[in-house]
């Protein structure tokens, strides 16, 4: 991301570690650091983030991902779930990353989100952890993971009012 990095190696880095992911890996989350930069400044109101910021933001997506291995819940998935669902092809194994709210510390205790807002922010450019905007394509596959007090039922009908819609 030029906002952040000024080394000219950075997209190298990404085009010759694609080869070895195609081969050696099952699933793999993108995430594209100018996409994380501007959630920064947009969301969490913060002028110049640094890595500092975009790894905060990092952590807690990976946090997200792996939070059912860690806590119980009702709608629990394994990491191999993950693969089972979300990759259609061997080589087709790139999944898109959202997350979605992202609010500053100060917002966190003044905003009320319902379930159904926060499915929906998910599916926004905005929310995407790639430079991407999914409306110009299709889901071929989709993975809502939710933390915090959430009833399957809530779940259930945000989802069926996303199909609706998209």
């Amino acid at each position: 991301s030029p906002q952040v990095s000024t080394a000219v190696v950075e997209p190298y880095n990404s085009v010759l570690s694609t080869h070895s992911l195609l081969e050696h890996t099952d699933v793999a989350a993108m995430l594209d650091n100018e996409a994380i930069y501007d959630l920064c400044r947009r969301n969490l109101d913060i002028e110049r983030p640094t890595y500092t910021n975009l790894n905060r933001l990092i952590a807690q997506v990976v946090s997200s991902l792996t939070a059912s291995l860690r806590f119980d819940g009702a709608l629990n998935v394994d990491i191999t779930e993950f693969q089972t669902n979300l990759v259609p092809y061997p080589r087709i194994h790139f999944v898109l990353t959202s997350f979605a709210p992202v609010i500053s510390a100060e917002k966190a205790y003044h905003e009320q989100l319902s379930v159904a807002e926060i499915s929906n922010a998910v599916f926004e450019p905005a929310a995407m952890m790639t430079k991407c905007d999914p409306r110009h394509g299709k889901y071929m596959a989709c993975c809502l993971m939710y933390r915090g007090d959430v009833v399957p039922k809530d779940v259930n009908a945000a989802v069926a009012t996303i199909k609706t819609k998209r």
